[in-house]
C-alpha cells in the first residue's frame, strides 16, 4: 500500500538565534511560551507541500496559539497538503468542535482533520480549567465522540442528556456532511481505553514508538479491535528523523545535536525548557524528580537522540520501509527543517519513500 508522508506545522519557529542552534533545540522539550509568526506558518506549510509531504500535523498545548487557528492559516497557504489539527477533548462542547472542524474542512476544499487527544498531563489540563483525573477524561472522551460524530451526520435536531454533556435541538444547520469514506478523525493512547475509542470512532490509529515485533503487535491488536465494531483504522506512527549525506556524517550530527541542545538548555537559561508539558507527564507518572529539572532535560535529550532514525536518506528510508512492511500506513517525519541542505535531504528521504511505496491516493479530511 502506498505510504503517507506526515510532517509538521509549528506556530512559530524553534528558539534559537542561528540554524545550528534551532536544529540542536528542535531535541529539547517545548518549553510553555510559544507565539504565532504568520509568515512562518505560511512558509513552513508551503515547504512541507513543495518538498512532497502529503499532510501535517499541529499540535496542541494550553499556552500555545489556538491550533484550529494555526491550520487554517496552513491550509489558506497552500493548495495539496492535508492537515491533522491536535484537537484535546475538554476545552469546547463537542458541537462546537465540530462546526469547526466541519467549517474549516469545508473552506479548505476537503483538507482537515483533527487527531483527538485526552491530554497526557493533569497539569497542563488544568491550565484550562478541566479538572477531571485521566480516567474521567477517557470516560468524558467516549460520551464526546459519540456526540461529536452524531452530531456532524445529523439531519435532524437531536437531544442529548448524558453524564458531561447535554444539548437540546441540535444540528449543524447547512455545513457540508461529511463525505462517507473519508477520514475524519485519528487517535492516540496506548491504554485499553484509548484503544477502544479508537476501534470505535476514529478511521486513524497513532502508534506509539515501541521495537518492531512490538510495533506489529499493537497494530494487529488495533485492527482487531476496530473489525469487532465492522470498522477499519489506518496506522499512523511518529518517527524522529536526524539527516546527512552518508550515516557517519549522521553519527557526527548526532553527537553535535546532543553536545549543543545540552549546552543551550543548561545552567540559568534552561528554566522555559524545564516548564514543558513533556516533564508534567514525567513527573506525574514519577519518572523523574520535580526537584531536578536540569536533569531531566538532559534525560529527554539523550533520549530523543537515542530513539532517532539517524543516517543517509537511503537508510532511514529502508528503516521506515520496515515500518510499511509492518502495518503502517501514515509516517510522520519529525526532524529539523532549517536550512536549505536540511530541505534538500528531506525531499531525498521523500523521493526514496516514495520510489518504495508510490504516491497515496487523494484522502480528504472526511
Amino acid at each position: 500500500m502506498p505510504l503517507e508522508i506526515r510532517g509538521g506545522v509549528r506556530a512559530a519557529p524553534v528558539p534559537g538565534s542561528t540554524p545550528q542552534e534551532r536544529q540542536a533545540l528542535r531535541w529539547a522539550p517545548d518549553g510553555r511560551d510559544r507565539t504565532a509568526d504568520p509568515a512562518y506558518v505560511a512558509r513552513t506549510a508551503r515547504e512541507n507541500e513543495e518538498d512532497g509531504l502529503d499532510s501535517a500535523l499541529v499540535v496542541q498545548s494550553s499556552s500555545w496559539p489556538d491550533p484550529w487557528l494555526v491550520a487554517s492559516w496552513a491550509l489558506a497557504a497552500t493548495s495539496r497538503l492535508r492537515i491533522a489539527v491536535a484537537h484535546r477533548v475538554g476545552t469546547t462542547a463537542p458541537t462546537v468542535a465540530a462546526r469547526s472542524l466541519a467549517t474549516l474542512d469545508h473552506l479548505s476544499g476537503g483538507r482537515a482533520a483533527a487527531h483527538v487527544i485526552i491530554g497526557s498531563s493533569d497539569r497542563d489540563t488544568a491550565r484550562d480549567g478541566d479538572l477531571l483525573g485521566k480516567a474521567e477524561r477517557y470516560r468524558r472522551a467516549e460520551e464526546y465522540l459519540d456526540l461529536f460524530t452524531r452530531y456532524l451526520t445529523a439531519d435532524q435536531d437531536i437531544d442529548h442528556k448524558g453524564e458531561f454533556y447535554t444539548v437540546a435541538a441540535a444540528r449543524p444547520g447547512l455545513i457540508p456532511r461529511p463525505r462517507p469514506g473519508g477520514e475524519l478523525l485519528s487517535f492516540g493512547g496506548s491504554s485499553p481505553q484509548g484503544l477502544d475509542l479508537a476501534a470505535r470512532y476514529a478511521e486513524v490509529y497513532a502508534v506509539s514508538p515501541l521495537p518492531l515485533p512490538d510495533t506489529r503487535r499493537r497494530i494487529a491488536q488495533a485492527r482487531a479491535a476496530a473489525a469487532a465494531h465492522g470498522r477499519t483504522l489506518r496506522i499512523w506512527r511518529h518517527i524522529t528523523v536526524v539527516l546527512a549525506d552518508t550515516d557517519e556524517e549522521a553519527r557526527d550530527r548526532v553527537r553535535r545535536l546532543r553536545r549543543d541542545a545540552l549546552r543551550l538548555t543548561s545552567g540559568g537559561a534552561g528554566g522555559r525548557w524545564r516548564e514543558a508539558v513533556q516533564l508534567d507527564r514525567d513527573r506525574e507518572r514519577g519518572h523523574s524528580d520535580p526537584d531536578h529539572g536540569e536533569e531531566q532535560v538532559t534525560a529527554y535529550i539523550r533520549r530523543s537522540l537515542t530513539a532517532a532514525y539517524a543516517g543517509s536518506p537511503d537508510t532511514v528510508a529502508a528503516r521506515i520501509g520496515l515500518l510499511g512492511s509492518a502495518g503502517v500506513d501514515i509516517v510522520q517525519l519529525d526532524l529539523p527543517v532549517e536550512t536549505d541542505h536540511d530541505r534538500e535531504l528531506r525531499r531525498a528521504l521523500v523521493r526514496r519513500l516514495r520510489a518504495g511505496h508510490g504516491t497515496p491516493a487523494d484522502r480528504r479530511g472526511w
